[in-house]
């Protein structure tokens, strides 16, 4: 069953669209509240899911274990490098990570397997930005 494109739901996909990179619910929600936006929490979080589900957003977890999303710019399966520091997001394909995950699930007698594999980094600026700092 499709959801409803409610004026909330919009507003967060166009508040997503606007940002660069991964971001949680509650920098979303603080960025639409900023805004002079009224919608809730909850419902940032409810939006959120809605779009990831529907493949309009990218969601993963950070390092810390909190929920990131950002706008889906490809669709289908695909894996991500984040920078840990300015947070970069470069989509990238990885045939070996799909041939070891069913070949991992196969030896263990695994079918369907699915998975998520995000790489977390220092991009290239950020990594010469900490050496210069050294």
């Amino acid at each position: 069953m499709a959801k409803r494109n409610t004026w909330q739901r919009e507003a967060v996909r166009e508040a997503l669209d606007e940002t660069t990179g991964f971001i949680s619910a509650q920098a979303l929600h603080s960025q639409l509240k900023g805004g002079g936006s009224p919608i809730g929490l909850a419902t940032v979080y409810r939006a959120l899911a809605d779009l990831a589900v529907d493949g309009a957003a990218d969601s993963l977890q950070s390092p810390e274990g909190e929920s990131l999303y950002r706008a889906c710019e490809t669709s289908g399966h695909h894996h991500h490098l984040i920078c840990r520091s300015c947070g970069l997001t470069v989509e990238i394909e990885a045939n070996e990570v799909e041939r070891w995950a069913v070949s991992v699930a196969s030896k263990n007698g695994f079918t369907e397997a699915q998975h998520v594999v995000d790489i977390f980094g220092l991009c290239s600026e950020c990594t010469a930005k900490a050496a210069a700092l050294r």
